[in-house]
């Protein structure tokens, strides 16, 4: 049993730890799709926290959201999280298709405005109106 959680508090780490890595050179790294590409969960997780609170979203909506945000937080991985550059990819990919179904059943207005990020990336995620 006590194996088992140290295990547990290890594999939380390793994931809190890639995740201030993440807001770190989402932070430091100069404009460009690197810097994009590090501060698309962050900006995620971000939009996730202001729709879920916002009334003027539907309630199937929201539970597409949650069910990103609890796949974000999620020890378990397709594709574990230290394995670097592909590592978040299956985190991204399901965020990206959480949102995708959110900004169809989501005002587009409202959903650009939850997100703190570089515009263009969320209308390029959206696609044309």
């Amino acid at each position: 049993m006590r194996d088992w959680l140290s295990g547990l508090a290890v594999a939380v780490a390793l994931l809190l730890a890639s995740w201030g890595l993440l807001f770190l050179l989402a932070k430091r790294l100069p404009p460009g799709l690197l810097r994009d590409l590090a501060a698309f969960i962050p900006d995620c997780v971000t939009t996730v926290r202001r729709l879920r609170t916002d009334p003027r979203v539907p309630r199937r909506a929201k539970m597409v959201i949650l069910f990103a945000a609890l796949w974000v937080a999620s020890p378990i991985d397709l594709i574990p999280e230290f394995i670097p550059v592909i590592g978040p990819l299956d985190d991204i990919v399901v965020v990206a298709l959480c949102l995708r179904y959110a900004g169809r059943q989501v005002p587009r207005e409202v959903l650009t405005a939850a997100w703190p990020g570089e515009p263009r990336l969320i209308e390029r995620l959206l696609g044309r109106p």
